[in-house]
């Protein structure tokens, strides 16, 4: 139980996709204007990193790995992933318009986040169960989460902030992410092994 929980806290802060391993940047920087939809876009996220990390380790144990399929890999992980956005899209136009409305052209564009694959191939490098896999998934996706609203909260005071015109939009926005990335830097002297 202890190590599913270190897992779980090491994939979350420690390594964090965005800040430790700078996956997902482009809907970090592009869907964090707002926490409302910082928030809709990381419930989104999280259900379809979750839900293609679990059917891409089926897929990986016992259909590309038995059959020596391995170049198929990112093409059939790539697939799920489409398939599960495709499935969250409807879901999201169907019970909240308004959220579909404000994450606009980010939501389809989860299937090219390269979190969402940048995940999945991790739990092939890392060789984990299925328990494992699930827990590791949705504590990355629960940490891209966590650090979407923060930093959305960090650009909606700073849109209310007396920035000087040079550093004006991108360039604080850019400053503000490497002081939270440093933040989070913190957390990588816990112990997450054993």
């Amino acid at each position: 139980m202890k190590e599913y929980f270190l897992l779980m806290v090491g994939a979350a802060l420690v390594n964090n996709v965005i800040l430790g391993r700078f996956l997902g940047l482009c809907s970090f920087m592009g869907v964090t204007t707002r926490i409302d939809t910082a928030v809709g876009m990381g419930m989104a996220a999280t259900f379809v990193i979750t839900v293609s990390s679990m059917v891409n380790w089926v897929v990986q144990t016992f259909l590309l790995q038995p059959y020596d399929l391995a170049y198929l890999r990112t093409v059939t992980f790539i697939l799920v992933i489409a398939a599960a956005v495709q499935f969250t899209e409807m879901t999201v136009k169907k019970v909240s318009p308004p959220l579909f409305q404000m994450l606009g052209i980010y939501l389809p564009l989860i299937t090219t986040n390269c979190a969402v694959l940048g995940v999945a191939l991790l739990l092939v490098a890392g060789e984990m169960n299925f328990i494992a896999s699930t827990l590791f998934a949705f504590a990355s996706a629960l940490g891209y989460s966590l650090v979407m609203v923060i930093f959305a909260g960090l650009r909606e005071r700073m849109a209310l902030a007396n920035v000087p015109r040079l550093f004006d939009g991108p360039p604080i926005g850019f400053i503000a992410a490497s002081l939270l990335a440093l933040a989070f830097m913190g957390f990588s002297g816990m112990s997450t092994t054993g």
